[in-house]
Parts: C-alpha cells; structure tokens; sequence
C-alpha cells in the first residue's frame, strides 16, 4: 500500500484487472484511495504549483515595486505621496499572492484556530517589548506624533493608522510567510528534506522581510534587530503551526500597539 502522506500517484487499474464484486474485492481499492491531505508541509498536488516559478514571479514583481515606489517619491513632490508608494509597494506584493491562490490553497494554510489568537497577541506584545528594551525606549520621552513624523492630523487615521496598522500586516504577511515561505520550502522539501526545506523558507522568509523594510537605507541597526524579531517570530511561527492566521495576528498587534503608543503619548503632551 502506497503512503498516503508521499508526493506519488497510485498505479492505477484498469476496469478489466478491477475486483468487481463483493467486500473482498472491494477491500483493495479502498486500500488504494489516498486521503486528501490536511498540511501542506506534506507535500501534495498543490504545494508542488507553488514552486520555483512563483518564487520569481513574487521576488520580480517585488523588485518592480520597488523601483515604482521609489519613483513615485522622487518625482511627486506631495504629502500623499509616501503612502501612494506604499500602496505600489503592496501591489506588488498583492499580485503575486493573488497568482499563487489562484493555482490553489495550500492545505491548511488558512485554517483558523482559537490558539492563534493567544499566539499572536502574547507574541506581538512580547516582541513590543522586546523592541523598547533593544532601542532603550525607557530612556527616551513618551512617543508622540505619527510613526513617520509629524504630529497626529485630523487625517491621521486614513493616511498611517489604518495602512501601518491593518492593512500593512495582512498584505506583507501573506506574501512573506505565505507565498515566499511556502514556495521555498516546496521548492526544497525533496532534494534537501523537510527540516533543511524549512530552515531554508523561514531565512529567505525573514531576509527578504528585512530588506523590504531597509531598501532606502534609512532602517537603523537596533530597529533592523526589532524588524528581523518580527520576521524571524513570524516565519516560525506559520512553519510550527502550518497556519498564517497566527503570524497576520502578531504584526497586526505589534504595528497595533506602536500606533496606539504614539497616540496615547500625542494626547498627553497636548494636555499638559
């Protein structure tokens, strides 16, 4: 009998040599059946789609990106114009994850449980904290003003709250732990095995993670430290459980709790 959980097909039989009659007979192709598999870190039909060819897809279109996004800075001198090349940047992560679905779902990668709200809310806030201790939060002044400067406009919450603090999360955790990770690890599990395909996925995963964040060179070296934590964390985190949900989670609640930092400490230096 052929592993269910292995990437080969079952022989198949013709009608002439198929038992035809009674539970015997029956017992053989029943035994033949393969399962439909439940993790993706299986492998399986759909896992091997999402291979070397959306890999490249995702790091060109990224690339691309990129380079709009820069223009777009460069040459349109407006304060819409950071979250203008932001949102190139997303489409650019956008499309390919978009690609990549439509060959199909990996199994249980979408899958929801209750334990992933614990995950990313105790890991969000843990990696927050990390993050004041690395930077020395504790010997700077309350956060005041928005994430890229400035004080808090009455538009605030449409311009940076929203983008940095849900949408931001959702788009790059899909595309990083989801697209990147899982095409590594599919494009490596058989030549080099399970452990070093996924070893492999959460690298590339976080590296790719940590440039995106440092391309204009402007990305300090404790806050390289905080933002590869939170790549590092996620991509385990999505590679131990075979769920993304988890990961999206945590950088919703540790962009969240930045956000709702800078506003707290906005309205307390206006009220004294």
């Amino acid at each position: 009998m052929q592993d269910q959980l292995s990437d080969g097909h079952p022989s198949p039989v013709s009608e002439s040599e198929a038992p035809t009659a009674g539970p015997e007979s029956d017992a053989p192709r029943r035994r033949g059946r393969r399962r439909a598999r439940t993790d993706w870190r299986l492998g399986g039909t759909i896992v091997r789609t999402w291979n070397g060819t959306l890999l490249a897809i995702a790091l060109v279109s990224l690339g691309l990106a990129i380079l709009a996004g820069s223009l777009v800075q460069l040459l349109w001198a407006s304060p819409w114009a950071p979250l203008a090349s932001t949102a190139v940047l997303w489409i650019g992560m956008i499309v390919p994850a978009v690609i990549a679905f439509r060959k199909g779902r990996p199994a249980g990668l979408l899958r929801f449980r209750p334990a992933d709200i614990v995950f990313g809310v105790a890991l969000g806030l843990g990696l927050r904290l990390i993050d004041g201790w690395v930077t020395d939060a504790a010997s700077r002044p309350f956060p005041t003003g928005s994430p890229l400067g400035g004080s808090l406009s009455p538009s605030w919450v449409l311009t940076e709250a929203i983008p940095a603090g849900l949408v931001g999360p959702v788009v790059e955790e899909f595309f990083f732990r989801a697209v990147v990770l899982v095409a590594v690890y599919s494009l490596l599990r058989r030549p080099a095995g399970s452990f070093a395909a996924a070893i492999a996925a959460v690298l590339v995963s976080t590296a790719t993670f940590i440039m995106i964040h440092a391309v204009d060179g402007s990305l300090p070296l404790s806050e390289s430290l905080s933002v590869g934590a939170l790549g590092l964390t996620a991509a385990l985190l999505v590679m131990l459980t075979g769920r993304i949900w988890g990961a999206v989670l945590l950088h919703l609640v540790y962009n969240a709790s930045l956000l709702a930092l800078m506003a707290a400490g906005t309205a307390l230096s206006s009220g004294q």
